[in-house]
């Protein structure tokens, strides 16, 4: 009985090997270096399209703050943080075009893509603070009003 497991699992052991031997590509796959040039551009893809997401957000907050009129109490102050955020929002856009069009890995580059990537970094974060005085002053219409 012990014997017959063993030639069992030895059979099966066999098999195992040879499912693990037919999938050598799939691990080559996951050995190759890392390409950090088409990392870098997925990165900045992404980040582009979460900049169109939050354009498209400031333009609906700008219809709204238009159609409030100014009678609205922030409506100045609201015009004035929105055209900053779309104007900001631009400028990135465009950076991060160049920075996805520039080779990672041509080393002469390096000074100019790290620039460009701190430049963007700092647009973001200020993005993100108008928006967050866009959010707080909002642009909804009051309660009660037609």
């Amino acid at each position: 009985m012990a014997s017959e497991t063993l030639e069992l699992n030895g059979a099966a052991d066999k098999s195992i090997g040879a499912e693990v031997s037919r999938r050598p590509s799939s691990r080559r796959a996951l050995s190759q270096p890392l390409n950090m040039n088409h990392y870098a551009n997925k990165k900045s893809a992404a980040e582009s399209m979460l900049d169109v997401a939050l354009l498209m957000a400031n333009a609906s907050q700008l219809k709204a703050v238009l159609e409030q009129g100014p009678s609205f109490s922030f409506y100045t102050g609201l015009i004035t943080l929105i055209s900053i955020s779309l104007i900001l929002q631009v400028i990135v856009g465009v950076l991060l075009i160049f920075i996805v069009k520039w080779n990672l890995n041509d080393e002469s580059k390096h000074y100019q893509l790290n620039l460009l990537e701190n430049i963007s970094t700092a647009l973001v974060f200020i993005i993100v603070v108008v928006n967050v005085f866009i959010t707080a002053f909002g642009v909804q219409k009051p309660a009660g009003s037609p």
